[in-house]
């Protein structure tokens, strides 16, 4: 298993920090990274996600949520053609680590017989894309 993980500081409380990143259908208003996504974020929901993945590419993918812990941790499931091919578990956890501080992990986990291949190609501009969105979320969160 491969995995990119990065976290960012918040200045505001964990209930703030979800409100914003469970608004989904507001996410082309601020989300460099994620630049559509609709469906419900409920566990077992299939949601319909477009990702930026390059300066002038994208990527559209349907996953399905496995984790929904609200204030706490939001994730899905994603797989390339079938499961067991390439799979990402994508996962935002958000932790209380003062009186009006959070931090956000923002993090996927990568499995699948084409994971060695694959990961060349996309681990630049995934950690990158996750560093704009988290920075872009700190933004909208602490302005309000």
């Amino acid at each position: 298993m491969r995995a990119i993980e990065t976290e960012i500081i918040i200045n505001s409380t964990p209930e703030k920090v979800w409100k914003v990143l469970m608004d989904l259908e507001r996410y082309p208003e601020w989300n460099p990274f994620i630049t559509e996504i609709s469906g419900v974020p409920r566990k077992g929901e299939i949601l319909s996600v477009v990702i930026k993945t390059g300066k002038d590419s994208q990527m559209r993918f349907t996953p399905t949520v496995v984790e929904v812990e609200d204030h706490c941790k939001f994730a899905w499931l994603g797989s390339f053609i079938f499961r067991g091919l390439f799979d990402g578990r994508h996962e935002f956890r958000i932790k209380k680590i003062g009186e009006k501080l959070t931090r956000l992990i923002h993090r996927e986990s990568f499995r699948g017989v084409l994971t060695p291949v694959f990961m060349w190609a996309i681990e630049v501009n995934t950690r990158r894309g996750f560093q704009q969105m988290n920075e872009a979320l700190k933004r909208r969160v602490e302005q309000g």
